[in-house]
């Protein structure tokens, strides 16, 4: 299922410290909005395998992908009704062998999302509970609980969902009278896992190693941090902008808990049975640095997203105080630093780094908006962000489509709108759907590329006729050439595998460093600053009278 060139690097151990998952470049796949290959107007398997050599000639070393296992589609995949099969939109077993075959075969490596906070309610085990007695032991494998009141009538405590109201849903039992209630950190269809029992652990083994066994490269884990819950479930309400997924609060009861931790433990001696350093990696949103690292001890998870960088503002003092910690705080525990600036649940960085309002994690933003980004800057700065982020040491994540330059989409009709924020906040927050729009591929063709049909679960907008892959190709000076030239360089010169050291003597605005024999210098400031001595590799911009422009990055080779 293996190419030779991953066959021979499979076949020889990586002595510790040189694993491949150290230094890659990660590129995310949102599998309904990537390519579709039937027309339906989702995205598959398929559509994936077809544009692999794109991926490939892009530059980088392993996908993630995010759900694509059997689902009822509620919260876009990451409500799970089977977690050993392919969901039929997406396509079948068969299509996702032939897919990691393809994509091992250009030596790039796979990682699968894997959600282990929550389940479907159309799971098996959730409808046997449904079906069974309180206190049974179908029922112990959620977090089924008496209500409060004189009759019940109340939730067990007031917690609030992420996707917000109630976290709480009561259920009708099998006679008809109302009955227990059952917890749900998310949506009312996806009810947490009881950690606690170890019923559930077996289970988790059993899928880890069924997808190990066909020649998975790895695992992100979703909602890392939120699998075991404080003892008693105490009330808790969250500050009212705090981000949803708990990285500005702390003393979260359901997020974070000590015994959290004794789980990946067990997930890192499964995935050491196998050979060619599999890995494992955290989605865990933690006040600080300090403590996402706590995820990525030497026989927990390997790496860990680094989400106080991604939420970092275009601010050059905060820069670097997060990147000192990021470093510090990860290779205290023999840890790469992972560096990432989007994903499918933020607002994409051409956009969010432009916003002149605050916007929670997890709000989204849409017409109606206060403090909508300007493009033009927006775009700026994500090059500038991007070319800065992609010459530190450690791993970096890309997410689907910002290699375009992809803004988020903000107008998005009402009632095209899927995300579950929308509805269950009753539109008072417009969640994550405009970072998840289908990608362009082709800009004078139905859907832009993405299939043949001009079909498309969330609407495309006109402006993504320019920034199409087959348009961008043609432009030296587009943002896919700058990516393509930014992940060679990086690969050439070993910058993943490098050392940060400060280059001082520059303005405050300025963030500077070298890695080898790369000099980095991005502006943040209003004015133009000085470039150093030596030869340019790439610019995030162009360059002007030996200047560098505000909002820009450059790589400079020095002796």
């Amino acid at each position: 299922m293996t190419s030779t060139a991953l066959d021979a690097a499979h076949a020889l151990p990586t002595s510790p410290g040189a694993e491949w998952w150290r230094s890659a470049v990660i590129y995310q796949i949102y599998p309904r909005s990537f390519a579709d290959s039937n027309g339906d107007g989702m995205g598959d398997l398929p559509g994936i395998t077809a544009h692999l050599a794109d991926l490939a000639d892009l530059g980088i070393d392993a996908v993630w992908l995010s759900p694509f296992m059997t689902s009822p589609q509620k919260d876009a995949g990451y409500d799970v009704a089977d977690y050993c099969d392919v969901d039929p939109l997406f396509g079948t077993l068969a299509d996702f062998d032939a897919m990691l075959a393809e994509a091992h075969a250009r030596g790039i490596r796979l990682i699968v999302d894997l959600v282990p906070n929550h389940s479907s309610d159309q799971h098996v085990w959730f409808q046997q509970a449904l079906a069974a007695a309180p206190g049974s032991p179908e029922r112990a494998r959620y977090l089924f609980r008496d209500g409060r009141g004189e009759h019940g009538e109340l939730p067990p405590n007031n917690w609030q969902s992420v996707f917000g109201g109630p976290a709480w849903t009561r259920v009708t039992e099998p006679d008809g009278t109302p009955g227990q209630w059952y917890l749900h950190l998310f949506d009312s269809s996806q009810p947490d896992f009881d950690w606690t029992n170890p019923e559930v652990h077996a289970e988790f083994r059993r899928i880890l190693r069924f997808w190990l066994d066909r020649g998975v490269d790895g695992f992100r884990v979703d909602v890392a941090h939120g699998l075991m819950k404080k003892e008693g479930l105490p009330d808790f309400m969250p500050a009212e902008d705090a981000g949803s997924m708990g990285g500005d609060s702390v003393g979260v009861p359901y997020w974070g808990q000590p015994e959290v931790h004794d789980v990946y433990r067990e997930w890192h001696g499964v995935l050491a049975e196998y050979d060619g350093d599999r890995a494992l990696c955290a989605e865990a949103w933690m006040p600080t640095v300090a403590e996402i690292a706590m995820w990525v001890r030497s026989d927990e998870m390997h790496q860990a997203f680094n989400f106080g960088y991604l939420m970092t503002e275009w601010d050059a003092a905060k820069l670097r105080d997060v990147i000192v910690e990021s470093l510090r705080e990860y290779h205290a525990v023999g840890a790469p630093s992972t560096w990432v600036l989007s994903n499918h649940d933020v607002i994409r960085h051409a956009s969010r780094l432009a916003l002149t309002a605050d916007s929670p994690q997890g709000d989204g933003i849409g017409p109606n908006s206060p403090g909508k980004p300007d493009p033009v800057i927006g775009l700026r700065r994500a090059r500038g962000a991007t070319t800065l982020m992609l010459a530190l040491p450690g791993s970096a994540y890309v997410y689907q489509g910002e290699e375009l330059g992809l803004p988020e989409v903000i107008e998005i009709p009402d009632e095209a709108r899927q995300d579950p924020t929308w509805f269950r906040t009753n539109h008072e927050r417009y969640g994550r759907d405009g970072c998840r729009v289908p990608l362009p591929w082709v800009g004078d063709a139905p859907a832009y590329g993405f299939n043949t049909t001009g079909a498309s679960w969330l609407p495309q907008p006109p402006e993504w006729a320019r920034l199409a892959r087959d348009v961008e190709a043609e432009d030296a000076a587009s943002t896919l050439s700058l990516y393509t030239t930014l992940l060679t360089e990086r690969r050439a010169r070993g910058l993943g595998t490098g050392t940060l050291k400060w280059v001082e003597g520059y303005d405050a605005e300025v963030v500077a460093f070298r890695n080898g024999n790369v000099t980095v210098i991005a502006n943040l400031g209003s004015e133009p600053v000085a470039l150093p001595a030596g030869s340019v590799i790439v610019a995030s911009g162009p360059l002007a009278d030996a200047s560098l422009p505000t909002d820009t990055t450059v790589w400079v080779q020095t002796d």
